[in-house]
């Protein structure tokens, strides 16, 4: 195809569009762009068009097929609309018998068109075929260049190059200007997961925690500013400087129960969840569910006090550091905090908890598992529940009935009605610390246990001390040394244990003695523990103050 071109081809793949002046037409090429950047528009192929005679073309088809950009060449004229004479000579199909020798037509230079930018940055060489085909010098293009005060940023090389080819090239390009960054809050926390079910190691999503809150700790960093930058200045073509905008600066979003050290990091000063409202960091320490807790919250694991609107839905657990407030019910769930107040009441289920470090209220109680360091006040009545109070135990408004189930009280126990006319079985156990004779009671299991385990191991090794240890295989050696050697801290555990139990019973001896104070009816059916002494109530006893006196029992008037 090359014979049949009239004038040089403009263009190539590095400029993203290819033109071709053939005997039967102008094809043009428009190569598929591989990168982000724009290499030439629909102006850019015109202005070439126009700069070699090329003005009679549907723009609409040329338009079309740059968007298409599928690399083939494709006709958009008939031809060039004037055609040198040169070129018509070139196109003869037979030499004049007159002469068998061409005269030499002379060579003309392609102009020069030089493109700036239009930030005055970067100035691009192409070449205007019209007024000749012949390459201009590397020294024509700097005169150009000059001409145009274009004086930074000239790039030789590129000259150098681009003086082989009719193909557009960048000449000379200043320095770009370095605009300042502005400053940044890097946050130290992740919000994107709330509410969203957690995702365990394999891939499982828990749906009783939908990670309602982030947590932090007092002490933990939330937040550090990256200061702003300043900008570096830069110089155009023409030598002139072009000022940089400096970054802006932001300042540390520092919100409640928040501090700022090392005038750019954020850290908390007490524990709680972080409420993060853009400007500013807080860290709350109490946490409010407007809605009951169950499918659509999960569990609630917060550091601080919880106030929940509704219920607690069976098979879902509350914990907190602080008070937990439940405007309505308990069914069948776990709470634990240092206070609950349930301003409904407590259906346990026979599977539910309570367990307060501090007290424990209610308005009722039923197949219910409550334990308190202090006190446990229900309004109304107690229901075959056990509840563990480390002070008291208050069932005196309304109702104020205990029956079934077993109620413990290091102090004393108020009520009106203990048991039933039915005789439920009821027991009422005051005078020792519930929690403490617990802890009590599986500290001699367990030093029990390891006496047996320590007597044991004496016993092995008093026998194998008859024996030639020396005809032993090493691994029975081994064993050996292992039970040896695990004998002296099993029975420093004992020792250290024996202690305890003996500080614990003390404890219990200096508890004062047990009350319990029922301002209506007792009936059979009844335990009665108080200090250990028991006694089985065989028929009502009707307001009554029970106390221990001389080792027995003593009945008085309320």
């Amino acid at each position: 195809m090359d014979d049949q071109r009239l004038r040089p081809a403009v263009g190539g793949k590095e400029t993203g569009y290819l033109i071709e002046f053939l005997q039967d037409g102008v094809y043009v090429t428009i190569y598929p762009n591989k990168g982000s950047e724009v290499l030439f528009e629909l102006s850019d192929v015109r202005q070439t068009l126009h700069d070699n005679n090329v003005n009679n073309y549907d723009v609409i088809e040329l338009s079309k097929i740059i968007r298409e950009a599928a690399g083939q060449p494709r006709r958009i004229a008939d031809g060039i609309d004037e055609v040198p004479e040169e070129v018509e000579r070139e196109g003869t199909a037979e030499v004049t018998a007159e002469t068998d020798v061409e005269e030499p037509v002379e060579e003309t230079v392609a102009g020069i068109i030089l493109d700036i930018s239009r930030d005055q940055m970067v100035v691009t060489v192409r070449y205007d075929t019209t007024q000749g085909t012949k390459l201009p010098t590397a020294e024509d293009i700097k005169a150009a260049l000059e001409e145009k005060g274009v004086v930074y940023g000239i790039n030789e090389e590129a000259i150098n190059e681009g003086v082989k080819s009719l193909t557009p090239f960048v000449a000379a390009e200043g320095l770009q200007v370095k605009h300042g960054e502005n400053a940044r809050i890097e946050r130290k926390f992740d919000l994107s997961g709330k509410g969203r079910p957690k995702i365990d190691e394999f891939d499982r999503a828990d749906y009783k925690d939908m990670n309602l809150f982030v947590l932090v700790k007092k002490g933990d960093l939330l937040a550090v500013r990256i200061p702003q930058t300043e900008g570096v200045p830069g110089k155009n073509i023409y030598g002139m400087d072009v000022p940089a905008r400096n970054g802006r600066p932001i300042p540390v979003p520092q919100g409640k129960n928040t501090e700022i050290r090392n005038d750019n990091e954020l850290y908390a000063t007490i524990d709680g969840q972080i409420v993060d409202s853009t400007r500013k960091i807080d860290i709350d320490p109490h946490l409010s569910i407007n809605s009951s807790v169950g499918p659509a919250t999960g569990n609630i694991d917060f550091t601080g006090g919880v106030t929940i609107k509704g219920n607690v839905e069976a098979g879902f657990m509350v914990k907190a550091t602080g008070d937990v407030e439940i405007g309505g019910m308990v069914n069948g769930a776990q709470i634990e905090a240092r206070n609950v107040l349930i301003k409904g009441g407590i259906n346990g289920q026979n599977r539910g908890y309570i367990k307060a470090v501090e007290d424990v209220q209610a308005m009722f109680a039923e197949n219910a598992s409550i334990e308190a360091g202090r006190d446990v006040s229900v309004m109304d009545a107690i229901l075959h529940s056990q509840v563990r109070a480390g002070n008291r135990v208050y069932a005196e408004e309304k109702r104020g009935t205990i029956t079934g189930g077993s109620i413990a009280a290091g102090e004393e126990i108020r009520c009106k009605i203990v048991g039933s006319s039915a005789a439920v079985a009821t027991k009422l156990s005051v005078g020792v610390d519930p929690a403490l004779y617990k802890q009590y009671t599986e500290l001699c299991r367990e030093c029990k246990e390891d006496k047996a385990r320590l007597k044991q191991i004496t016993q092995m090794l008093n026998t194998l001390g008859k024996i030639d240890v020396s005809r032993l295989p090493q691994q029975r050696i081994d064993q050996i040394n292992a039970l040896t050697r695990s004998q002296f801290p099993l029975a420093g555990k004992i020792k250290r244990a024996e202690k305890e139990i003996m500080e614990l019973e003390e404890a219990m001896n200096r508890m004062n003695d047990g009350k319990i104070r029922v301002a209506d009816t007792i009936y059979p059916g009844t335990r009665i523990s108080i200090n250990s002494i028991i006694m089985n109530v065989q028929s009502s006893i009707r307001r009554c103050l029970l106390t221990v006196k001389d080792e027995r029992i003593n009945i008085g008037t309320y």
